[in-house]
C-alpha cells in the first residue's frame, strides 16, 4: 500500500481505532495500546511498540501512518503566549493554534477550519475567507504537538485545557470536532476533563441540538449582541438563527446539569455595543440563564473598521451586568504582540470563498482607488 493510501490513524478515535483493527483481524483492545503509545506517550513510531505483536507492527507500518502537520513557524509574545504556525496538505495552506499558559493551568486555543464560512465583521479571521475543513488529525494534532512539546521541556502536566476557539466555526465542521474532542476526554489518550474542554460557536443552532445528543463538554457562544438587529451586523449568522432559537439551544444544552454553566463571550466595541442601555438589554436577556459573561476588549488588526471600548465603559458595562447576578470577567487580552489575541488569527491559505480579495477591493475603493 502507498504512502497516499496508509490510513492516517490520528483521524481515528477508540471506537474507530477498534473498527480498524477488528478489520485487520486483531482484537479490540489494541485501539487502547496503540492510543497509549500515540497519546500519551509520544510514540509514533509502529516498530518502538513493544507491547504488540512484530507481524502487528509490521502490518500497520504498511497499512497505516500517523502523520502531523509541519511547524512552520513559532513566536513567543512578552506575556509567555505562544502561537504556532502549522503547515497542512503538504503545501503553504497552514493554521494556527495559541497556547495561554497561566499559573492554575495551561490552556491551548485550537483551529477547526482554514479561514471561516461566518464572516463576522469583527473577526480577522474571516475576513481571510475561508479554504476548507480540517480532518480530525489536523485538530487533535495541534493538541499532541504542543502537549508532548511542553512534556519535553519538563512540564509535568502539558496542556490541561483545551478551547476550539481558534480559526474557524467548530460546529461547522461537527464529526472532525467531535472525533477530536473524543481524543481529548478519551482516558487513554489525553483525560481531560470535559469541564476543560470548551468548544465555541457563533450560534449553529442545529449543530448545538445535535451536540447535545453526543457530549457534554463546555459551551461557549459567541454573543456580541442584545439584540437581533445589531448581531444580525456583528454576526451575520443571527439572519438565520436569530438570538431566540440560539438561546433555546442554550438552555436545552444546560438542561438537566446543576453545575453546568453556559460562557457567553462579548467582544467590546467601541461606541457599537459597549453602552449602559446595551448592558440593560443583555443583563435581561441572559439572566434567567446558568451562565458566565466574558467581556473581550477587542483585538485591533489591519483594516479593522471597530476600535476597543475604553476601560472606563467596559468597567461600567461589567460593574452593571454583574450587579444583576450574573457572574461577569472582563478577559485579559493575550498575545496581541504577536496577533495571537482573540480575533487575531489568520493563518495562511487560498480562500476558496473569495471573500478576502473582495475586501481588498472595497479597501482600495474607499481609499478613492478605481478598479476597471
Amino acid at each position: 500500500m502507498s504512502d497516499t493510501q496508509k490510513i492516517n490513524l490520528l483521524n481515528l478515535n477508540r471506537a474507530g481505532l477498534e473498527s480498524f483493527f477488528s478489520e485487520i483481524g486483531e482484537k479490540p483492545f489494541r485501539a487502547k495500546q496503540l492510543m497509549q503509545w500515540v497519546h500519551q506517550r509520544g510514540m509514533i513510531d509502529f516498530a518502538h511498540m513493544t507491547d504488540m505483536s512484530k507481524a502487528l507492527r509490521e502490518t500497520l507500518s504498511l497499512n497505516a501512518c500517523i502523520e502531523f502537520p509541519r511547524i512552520g513557524a513559532m513566536q513567543k509574545s512578552a506575556d509567555g503566549t505562544r502561537k504556532w504556525l502549522l503547515n497542512v496538505d503538504g503545501t503553504e495552506n497552514a493554521i494556527e493554534c495559541v497556547l495561554i499558559p497561566e499559573k492554575s493551568r495551561t490552556t491551548l486555543c485550537i483551529s477547526s477550519q482554514l479561514g471561516c464560512t461566518l464572516n463576522c465583521s469583527f473577526c480577522a479571521t474571516g475576513k481571510q475567507g475561508f479554504n476548507r475543513n480540517l480532518s480530525t488529525a489536523e485538530i487533535i494534532a495541534q493538541l499532541h504537538l504542543v502537549h508532548h512539546s511542553l512534556l519535553n521541556e519538563g512540564q509535568e502536566q502539558g496542556i490541561t485545557n483545551v478551547v476550539m476557539m481558534g480559526m474557524g466555526e467548530p460546529l461547522l465542521n461537527f464529526d472532525a470536532v467531535m472525533g477530536a474532542v473524543d481524543m481529548m476526554c478519551d482516558d487513554y489518550a489525553y483525560a481531560l476533563s470535559k469541564r476543560r474542554v470548551t468548544i465555541s460557536t457563533a450560534g449553529v443552532v442545529p449543530a448545538i441540538k445535535k451536540m447535545n445528543q453526543v457530549t457534554d463538554v463546555s459551551l461557549a457562544v459567541s454573543l456580541h449582541a442584545p439584540n437581533d438587529a445589531l448581531r444580525e451586523q456583528l454576526v451575520p449568522i443571527n439572519r438565520k438563527y436569530p438570538i431566540s432559537e440560539l438561546l433555546d439551544a442554550c438552555r436545552a444544552y444546560i438542561d438537566g446539569y446543576k453545575s453546568r454553566k453556559i460562557t457567553f463571550e462579548y467582544v467590546m466595541l467601541k461606541g457599537i455595543n459597549d453602552s449602559l442601555a446595551h448592558a440593560q438589554e443583555l443583563a435581561k436577556l441572559i439572566g434567567g440563564i446558568p451562565c458566565k459573561l466574558n467581556l473581550i476588549p477587542f483585538n485591533p488588526y489591519p483594516h479593522a473598521i471597530y476600535r476597543c471600548s475604553d476601560k472606563t465603559t467596559i468597567d461600567r458595562f461589567r460593574e452593571y451586568v454583574s450587579s444583576k447576578g450574573i457572574i461577569t470577567v472582563t478577559r485579559r487580552a493575550r498575545g496581541e504582540d504577536i496577533g495571537a489575541a482573540c480575533g487575531q488569527l489568520v493563518g495562511q491559505f487560498k480562500d476558496r470563498s473569495r471573500r478576502s480579495q473582495k475586501i481588498k477591493i472595497e479597501l482600495e475603493q474607499i481609499r478613492g482607488v478605481s478598479h476597471a
